[in-house]
């Protein structure tokens, strides 16, 4: 009886273990196919980030590049207005001397007249007053060359009057041209501003659905930190000498104008801090260097759009970004207040700002203590 008691009690357990046994199984297999799921899923939401972030890319190269050919554009249109002034003057005071050389040669002729209707012939014959026929000869020469300097000066003046006419109409075409080329441009940039403001929304989506904000954005300062270390030590190979921003501390003019919407070393995200400060500004404003230096930087980073890093020497760089446009290239020398980019939203940002920092040997610095106050 007893034997027969603890065969049955095995074989419960041995049942038992087999349906744990096949439970388990199940309940790996459900989370083997959890995981490949949220694999599966996971990977297809970088692929759509990656996708938006290309496009937010290619919105902010339209943008950069339409921003500097209006830029360009409307220096030629100021120039061409410029030139058409001066042509306007000139051909105002040629319309004088027009009238001046008219109202002289009228004068001649009067003269003339008044001096009476003889002719070379008669004064020739003439046997009397020999001395008076020699000084009206005189007379006649004097008026001739006159009036023939008069003419000579007014045929000069009518074809620069008419050259001077013929370049204004040919400014009036070229800048009609300019205008319309202006207008399409513009109309380029207000095409691609909503593509980007389009691209923005939808990264800003994509992130909110994945929660991998503070991913997207670690990644994104390790991309900057790498490319800084970079050329960093294209620096020290390099060995560019230039006086640094030691003695200028706290002298240091901003690079915009604008409120800080976000200071140094406060909190970001998650455990991330901010490295240099976020400016307000008003898109297509200068964004000018903070001192003399050398671009060492200029193209488009993920996550803070066009960038231009300035190398002042002595270890100190500054950086720029959320540019509309740059305006310089790398290699570039530039003086202290010089323009180098436009204020804009590039890189996915909702407001037209400007990103600002100052590393000391790969260090970031508060620019705060840098740069007078606002």
């Amino acid at each position: 009886m007893r034997r027969c008691y603890l065969f049955v009690v095995l074989l419960v357990l041995a049942c038992a273990s087999q349906a744990n046994t096949e439970r388990t199984k199940d309940d790996l297999n459900q989370v083997q196919e959890q995981l490949k799921n949220t694999n599966k899923t996971f990977k297809e939401q970088q692929a759509l980030l990656d996708k938006t972030e290309k496009d937010l890319k290619k919105a902010d190269l339209a943008i950069a590049e339409s921003s500097k050919k209006l830029k360009q554009l409307k220096f030629d249109v100021e120039l061409n207005l410029t030139e058409q002034a001066t042509l306007k003057d000139k051909i105002k005071s040629l319309e004088i001397d027009k009238k001046n050389q008219q109202s002289a040669l009228a004068a001649q002729l009067r003269s003339a007249f008044m001096t009476g209707n003889h002719d070379y012939g008669k004064l020739l014959l003439s046997q009397d007053q020999v001395q008076n026929v020699e000084r009206t000869l005189n007379y006649y020469q004097y008026l001739n060359n006159a009036r023939i300097k008069e003419l000579e000066k007014l045929k000069t003046t009518l074809i620069e009057l008419e050259n001077s006419r013929q370049l204004l109409a040919q400014n009036q075409t070229q800048l009609e041209e300019l205008l319309t080329t202006q207008q399409q441009q513009q109309e380029k940039l207000v095409v691609a501003k909503k593509e980007q403001k389009a691209n923005y929304q939808s990264l800003k989506n994509t992130l909110q659905k994945t929660q991998s904000q503070l991913v997207y954005l670690k990644q994104n300062e390790q991309v900057l930190k790498q490319t800084l270390e970079q050329l960093n030590q294209e620096l020290i190979e390099s060995e560019v000498k230039l006086v640094g921003l030691q003695k200028q501390k706290g002298k240091l003019d901003w690079p915009s104008h604008g409120k800080l919407a976000h200071r140094f070393g406060q909190k970001k995200h998650g455990s991330l801090r901010w490295k240099g400060v976020l400016m307000n500004g008003k898109e297509g404003a200068p964004v000018k260097t903070i001192a003399d230096g050398q671009v060492l930087f200029a193209d488009w980073l993920k996550g803070f759009g066009w960038v231009i890093v300035i190398d002042h020497g002595k270890g100190f760089m500054s950086l720029y970004g959320h540019s509309q446009a740059l305006l310089k290239e790398v290699g570039d020398k530039v003086r202290a207040g010089e323009q180098i980019a436009l204020v804009g939203q590039s890189g996915g940002q909702s407001n037209p700002s400007l990103y600002f920092e100052i590393r000391h040997k790969g260090r970031a610095v508060n620019p705060i203590k840098w740069c007078r106050r606002i």
